[in-house]
């Protein structure tokens, strides 16, 4: 049975890769995952055959059985309704709306972590971010941030029926966002992040993943003019 994740380490595939340590897929399959590592900003990604299984040529994208599919919302959807509904809650359920809610709001917080992860760290001498962009972007992801850090006011998780598929997805965004925006203004959130941290299956992941190797320094401040 193919059982394969295409995978950028510690990239928006990284959801995925949590949330198959977290519902124990390759037990429940008897398969182990087999990874495709690729290096980002590298041209392997279209000199290989992930544009058959991901229409953008994107990660993550995974093979599971005769199933091939792409985008992390749509694949971590998937994963839990199939094998791991406890995680998700059902369509008619009550918190419905806010599961789905919570589950795409990573999205839009991903969105503007990868502007800034291409005007910050991608792009190389004598190509120049604009600053004025960047202040724009990181004063976008901050808003997106006090969203977050009120919505988990009084909270453990995105969801009131506890950890869910939805805190899956803000992962990647928990482990980047910092890099753009201190967490000492969002109490709420660097508890937050500290609790998905102290979970096994994530532990886990980053042992799998080992030292990361996109980001050169700590923090990147916005340039001056």
């Amino acid at each position: 049975m193919t059982f394969r994740l295409h995978h950028v380490q510690y990239g928006r595939s990284v959801r995925v890769l949590w949330l198959i340590e977290e519902i124990g897929l390759e037990d429940i399959l008897g398969e182990p995952l087999d990874v495709v590592e690729y290096q980002i900003g590298s041209r392997e990604m279209y000199e290989s055959n992930l544009r058959n299984v991901s229409p953008a040529t994107r990660i993550p994208a995974l093979e599971i059985g005769d199933i091939s599919m792409s985008e992390s919302g749509a694949i971590v959807e998937y994963l839990t309704e199939t094998y791991a509904p406890a995680l998700g809650v059902a369509a008619g359920q009550l918190g419905r709306v806010e599961y789905l809610q919570w589950i795409h709001y990573a999205e839009t917080m991903a969105s503007l972590i990868e502007q800034l992860n291409l005007q910050m760290v991608f792009l190389r001498p004598p190509a120049k971010a604009s600053p004025v962009v960047l202040k724009l972007n990181v004063a976008r992801l901050r808003h997106v941030m006090a969203g977050l850090e009120a919505r988990l006011e009084g909270r453990a998780w995105l969801l009131d029926s506890g950890f869910s598929a939805a805190d899956i997805m803000m992962g990647f965004n928990i482990f980047a966002a910092p890099y753009y925006v201190k967490l000492d203004d969002f109490p709420n959130l660097s508890a937050y992040k500290a609790r998905i941290e102290a979970m096994p299956s994530y532990q886990r992941v980053i042992a799998r993943e080992g030292e990361q190797r996109f980001y050169a320094q700590d923090f990147y401040p916005v340039p001056t003019e």
